[in-house]
């Protein structure tokens, strides 16, 4: 299984409009970047991610499973375009921010930390583990 974070900015798109789809999830549509995309078309059904509120709170609120492989961006009739869906699995029981990771060592590597725009990132094996300790729950 691999790992992965997805931004979204809560007034567009939050945590609870997700919990809101259920298990039919929803597509992670309207993605424009070429490395965003190609890190969706890597994920396979069953990986799990963090879903991380950007702008106003930067945060890491809860945890997503992808339940549809990589196909077209139902958002647009652009073939370059796709995107997986993802359903809700848990919420943190600690939101998980953006200013503690950077002060976390362990953490230093992280592309949060180091890449904080893009979209749709790897997580390694490492860095789930300690932000799912820290944000108390089991990944």
């Amino acid at each position: 299984m691999a790992y992965w974070l997805f931004k979204s900015e809560p007034d567009v798109f939050s945590w609870d409009d997700l919990v809101a789809k259920g298990d039919a999830g929803e597509p992670w549509d309207g993605v424009r970047n070429y490395q965003a995309r190609n890190n969706m078309r890597a994920m396979k059904v069953g990986d799990r991610g963090f879903f991380y509120h950007s702008n106003a709170t930067r945060d890491v609120v809860g945890i997503v499973e992808v339940v549809a492989p990589a196909a077209q961006d139902p958002s647009t009739d652009d073939p370059r375009w796709e995107c997986v869906t993802i359903k809700a699995v848990v919420p943190m029981a600690t939101p998980f921010t953006l200013d503690r990771a950077k002060l976390e060592p362990a953490l230093a590597d992280m592309v949060l930390v180091n890449n904080s725009r893009l979209s749709v990132q790897p997580v390694s094996d490492a860095e789930w583990d300690f932000i799912c300790a820290a944000g108390g729950v089991r990944g």
